[in-house]
């Protein structure tokens, strides 16, 4: 990583759901039209539950996935699915993913990690397209995750770094023992990739 990548991550002071709700209800609390890239899976979840007791006008706001699984909306792999479960009836834009689609800037990026250091669906080894404009690319996971086994759709790094701010949410020593060799340069793993792509502020939240 440059060392001037690197200076633009930071780690949050309080890296708990609660942190990262508060984060989401700053940007849909702004005035004009939002964009916000979120990811799908549990944690994101829990945190549209917290923020659902929170009294948010959704109206203006657009919640793009960062990835999906290539499977119907009513399937249970579903993030689209998942996302319309939580957020369907607050008033936000839902937008799911389309292969080859552009994608315009987000004011804000969240995306989790796995503890190989993938991001939305951009694994270390996979099958997809190399693009270099921001867009939603195909992606095969190589091997393909056994409680997940689906082709993806992903925003590939040059959409995800379209932003003016991303947040990285992530649980557990060993995902930070990743995140902090990827911040160190240590490791060639997508997330290590993000942050070296992104110009914008990046900021960590880590729990155990």
């Amino acid at each position: 990583m440059t060392e001037a990548s690197a200076s633009l991550a930071s780690w949050h002071p309080r890296g708990d759901a609660a942190a990262v709700a508060d984060k989401i209800a700053d940007v849909v609390a702004r005035l004009g039209l939002k964009r916000i890239a979120v990811p799908g899976g549990s944690t994101p979840t829990r945190i549209f539950a917290m923020l659902a007791q929170r009294g948010l006008d959704w109206h203006g706001t657009t919640l793009v996935l960062t990835d999906d699984r290539q499977v119907p909306v009513d399937h249970p792999a579903s993030n689209m699915g998942s996302l319309k479960a939580s957020m369907g009836e607050t008033g936000a834009t839902l937008v799911g993913l389309e292969s080859g689609a552009p994608v315009a800037p987000f004011d804000l990026v969240w995306l989790g990690m796995g503890t190989d250091g993938h991001v939305a669906s951009l694994f270390p080894t996979m099958a997809a397209e190399n693009v270099l404009e921001p867009t939603v690319i195909s992606t095969l996971p190589d091997p393909l995750p056994p409680e997940a086994p689906f082709a993806r759709l992903s925003l590939n790094i040059p959409a995800l770094v379209a932003c003016d701010e991303l947040i990285l949410v992530v649980t557990g020593q060993i995902k930070k023992d990743v995140l902090e060799r990827a911040l160190a340069g240590t490791i060639d793993v997508p997330v290590a990739r993000l942050l070296r792509a992104a110009r914008c502020p990046v900021t960590i939240y880590w729990s155990e």
